[in-house]
């Protein structure tokens, strides 16, 4: 439940504008490297707001820089970024390929399973029409487990989500965050799948559902959400200590969740 959270820096790094707040962090933020520029503001109470922490302005509608140099520093700045953030899109989009060239000619197994010799890990394929691509060598296993842990990422998106992680971190491929940010959710990805996957199955199958994961082989695809996929041992622990929620747990992290989006998503007003 917790990659509810992501949506924050998801939002922050998509969305330039936010309703300004005097409990925003970013009130304290603003006195140390950032300023505040309205936007739009209906109401003397309501303003949205944008924030900048450069500060090389003098005004922004239209913008005036405070000196020229600057101006000339940003417009080549900017050159670099297009070109860059270009050059990122067209390599995923050249590993998208790729990847999907290589399954092509996997054989069907049974539903929507096929089997392929050229992977080692069970994997899910596509966003449009997903498909599970297992190791040939799963032909004569029980494979329940996987089956039921890659249905879950089909259910829940997960690709796309993956493809829509990649493209902000090209765009945002000059702040070193955005890299570990990008690590950290994929990570997050296969936690959240595990939990999804033991919510259906109940904590009385963790045990067995722990040692299908460790007979896996680990695999690394940038756009494929693999059953063997990485932080393993974080995954062993997290579901041998699965737990649900209770209603009280429930409430408790939903208000939680609410004021830590209050907080980290409005401006400083």
């Amino acid at each position: 439940m917790t990659t509810f959270l992501w949506i924050i820096p998801f939002l922050r790094m998509t969305i330039p504008l936010g309703l300004d707040s005097p409990y925003s962090l970013m009130s304290l933020l603003s006195k140390i490297t950032t300023k505040t520029v309205v936007v739009f503001q209906p109401t003397e109470d309501i303003s949205f707001s944008m924030m900048n922490s450069v500060m090389a302005a003098n005004s922004y509608f239209p913008i005036t820089y405070k000196v020229n140099i600057l101006e000339n520093i940003f417009s080549v700045a900017s050159v670099i970024w297009v070109v860059v953030a270009l050059a990122i899109i067209l390599m995923l989009t050249a590993i998208y390929c790729t990847t999907l060239f290589e399954i092509k000619d996997s054989k069907h197994h049974r539903e929507n399973v096929y089997l392929s010799e050229k992977i080692s890990s069970p994997a899910v394929y596509g966003i449009l029409r997903p498909k599970i691509v297992l190791p040939a060598s799963y032909k004569d296993r029980d494979i329940e487990l996987v089956i039921q842990h890659e249905k879950t990422h089909i259910r829940g998106l997960d690709n796309l989500w993956r493809v829509i992680a990649f493209l902000v971190v090209a765009v945002h491929w000059f702040n070193p965050f955005s890299w570990i940010f990008l690590k950290a959710f994929l990570a997050d990805l296969e936690l959240s799948c595990d939990e999804r996957v033991l919510l259906k199955l109940g904590a009385d199958r963790s045990k067995e559902y722990a040692s299908a994961l460790l007979e896996c082989k680990q695999g690394a695809t940038v756009f494929a959400s693999a059953f063997g996929g990485a932080r393993i041992r974080t995954r062993i622990e997290n579901i041998l200590s699965f737990k649900k929620l209770t209603w009280i747990s429930l409430v408790a992290f939903i208000a939680l969740i609410s004021v830590i989006f209050y907080v980290l998503l409005t401006n400083a007003g």
